[in-house]
């Protein structure tokens, strides 16, 4: 039987870790990505497209620019009030505010500093700025069921 290789159309399931480019561990996941390649699913930094061809078991190993991962910092997700306008539960470092936009829209902040009375949040992603090393292990490759193909049921890394 001839290995399914990673196309248009077929269900994959992989793991991840994300090293910077000194080979310092950012973030490791060994629960499975599942996702149908080529459907609306998006992989940061073109992970999609390097597994492209590959098939269950194979390994892959890609460098990313932070304008293909994360993208570069943005000022306008970080801001600073005094600290007696902050509730109490979230006057401490690595504290995550949820805030919304006039949308409605929900974002997470993380308070990334607090110094002379005042407390700075940042909704930038941890990861954003940083060029990145991505190792990619193939864990399976077969056709997509109609089930996968739900977007309920979807998992994405951006």
């Amino acid at each position: 039987m001839s290995r399914e290789v990673i196309q248009p159309g077929k269900y994959v399931s992989l793991t991840y870790t994300i090293s910077d480019t000194e080979g310092n561990l950012l973030e490791q996941n060994d629960l499975p990505v599942n996702y149908v390649h080529g459907g609306e699913t998006e992989l940061v930094g073109g992970m999609d497209i390097a597994v492209a061809g590959k098939a269950a078991g194979d390994s892959v190993e890609m460098s990313i620019s932070p304008e293909d991962g994360f993208g570069e910092h943005d000022p306008g997700l970080t801001f600073t009030d005094d600290l007696e306008n902050v509730p109490p539960q979230f006057r401490h470092l690595g504290a995550e505010v949820q805030m919304q936009n006039e949308s409605g829209e929900a974002k997470t902040f993380i308070v990334t500093r607090i110094e002379d009375g005042k407390l700075a949040v940042d909704g930038n992603h941890p990861l954003v700025g940083k060029a990145l090393v991505v190792r990619v292990k193939i864990l399976e490759v077969r056709d997509a069921t109609r089930e996968d193909m739900d977007p309920a049921g979807s998992c994405s890394l951006n």
